[in-house]
């Protein structure tokens, strides 16, 4: 489910921090505890008193608690949100950019081939660079890194440059670089905030991600199609945002460990994937989210379904897609109340079936419109399957911002790097295996009834995964165990 961009963190008030927030050293009462930042608590109505907005609603919108007590975060997630949106705007214009270039639609899917790749292998062997070094240090270098390719993107479009390997090579390069910083800013996080405050700041976080990826390809679109050095260009400018928040934290060592190698290569790779094999309770975050996005992707369909079942063509395909990502904004926007959340396994659960279940009722609106390919938009079955969508995104919001919190929080300081490295492989990995899996089931028993096979799937390999590892289904939010 979502890179980066999507988590769970109990919210409550502390009390006021320091300007630059003061991470827990070896030696200090509070080493132990996952470097949680030296805070004074306090209840979550004194800092609220005086409040204009009633105890209902604040309990349902989502809690801002990390943004006010956290100056370190608050930079953080504005320069993300803002980073996010110009990436959004260089994922369209390259797209563009090489079928331009190549009129081949396969070319495009190659060039998905490009990024997918680099992310696969600099995100495990980022993660172990995180939990060697201090990660601060490290999402510096990355980021770095990314800002240059970015750099030169808008030279290469500015100059009108013909040649698509260049294009291959730079994409291949920043999506490296955002593999090993994404594991970084992960890992980093929990250092800055009380654990009980990381699923409000994972929600946050999530809805940054979901405007960005609800308005930036949009964006992207109308600046290439003006130029797409001008789309690069405001790229570059936007990354500045993530550059200054992130040059703005303290320093993050990871914590002391024995078990630590002296250096960070494949060996420590392996170290993370073993002990993953070794913690159920983490391990099924991964996997639930792996049985959701293979089996029950359905972006793969939205193009023949404009086309055949719905009518309206590239708009109908567009705003199929973006109903997903307003359910997933709307949750989070309205994710007060999963502060108070303590059985999180369940939520997951649920939360996933209710994902398997509205694909299941988009693929029967499918089914009961036929591929009668109309000439006219269908605008009622349009309406009832954005619906279902909007749910779908919604369950899926929720799911996400719980599986991110377990993986914080249940995870030790040593290992959350290399955890949030293969995190990243599974959130860009998922989808991309759930279009092969509908795109093939499409051939066979056509759009529709693939849809609806694979939501049934989904939630059917779900339950059997719960009930093999029950640990999962009574994991307690407030004594977390990986």
């Amino acid at each position: 489910m979502q890179v980066v961009g999507l988590d769970e963190r109990a919210r409550q008030l502390v009390g006021q921090q320091a300007p630059h927030a003061r991470l827990a050293g070896p030696g200090h009462p509070h080493h132990h505890d996952m470097h949680r930042p030296i805070l004074p608590l306090v209840g979550p109505t004194a800092c609220e008193e005086g409040s204009n907005y009633d105890p209902a609603v604040r309990s349902l919108v989502v809690d801002t608690t990390p943004l006010r007590i956290s100056p370190a975060f608050r930079r953080l997630w504005w320069g993300l949100a803002v980073s996010n949106l110009g990436t959004q705007l260089t994922v369209v214009a390259v797209g563009l950019q090489v079928y331009q270039i190549t009129g081949s639609t396969l070319t495009v899917g190659v060039l998905g081939l490009f990024a997918f790749v680099p992310l696969v292998v600099f995100g495990l062997y980022g993660g172990a660079i995180v939990d060697h070094y201090d990660r601060r240090r490290v999402a510096l270098v990355a980021s770095l890194v990314g800002w240059g390719v970015t750099l030169v993107l808008a030279v290469q479009g500015w100059l009108g440059n013909e040649h698509v390997g260049l294009l291959f090579a730079l994409v291949a390069a920043q999506s490296g670089a955002n593999a090993v910083s994404s594991p970084a800013r992960g890992a980093i996080i929990p250092r800055l905030l009380e654990p009980r405050l990381l699923p409000a700041a994972n929600a946050l976080q999530a809805i940054g991600m979901q405007i960005a990826l609800t308005v930036g390809p949009l964006l992207g679109a109308t600046l290439a199609s003006i130029d797409f050095g001008l789309a690069y260009t405001v790229d570059a400018v936007l990354f500045t945002a993530a550059l200054f928040a992130v040059f703005r934290l303290p320093p993050v060592p990871p914590e002391p460990s024995p078990d630590r190698r002296e250096r960070a290569g494949l060996a420590a790779v392996v170290d993370g994937l073993r002990y993953l094999s070794t913690q159920p309770n983490v391990r099924m975050t991964f996997a639930v989210d792996i049985a959701a996005m293979v089996l029950a992707m359905p972006r793969v369909v939205f193009p023949a379904v404009g086309i055949w079942y719905l009518g309206g063509g590239a708009t109908t395909t567009g705003i199929l897609t973006a109903a997903l990502a307003v359910g997933a904004v709307t949750s989070g926007l309205f994710s007060g109340g999963l502060a108070r959340v303590r059985w999180q396994g369940r939520v997951i659960s649920w939360a996933i079936t209710g994902w398997g279940l509205s694909i299941v009722a988009f693929g029967l609106v499918l089914v009961l419109v036929g591929r009668d390919k109309p000439e006219q938009v269908l605008w009622g079955a349009l309406a009832i399957a954005c619906c279902t969508l909007v749910a779908a995104g919604a369950s899926d919001e929720v799911s996400a911002i719980f599986r991110q919190t377990i993986l914080q929080t249940a995870t030790p300081d040593a290992m959350r790097g290399r955890l949030q490295g293969v995190f990243i492989v599974v959130v860009a990995g998922g989808p991309r295996l759930g279009d092969l899996f509908i795109g093939t089931m499409s051939s066979w028993v056509g759009e529709a009834w693939a849809v609806v096979i694979g939501g049934l799937l989904c939630v059917t390999v779900l339950w059997v995964l719960v009930r093999t590892q029950r640990t999962f289904w009574r994991y307690d939010g407030h004594r977390p165990t990986p």
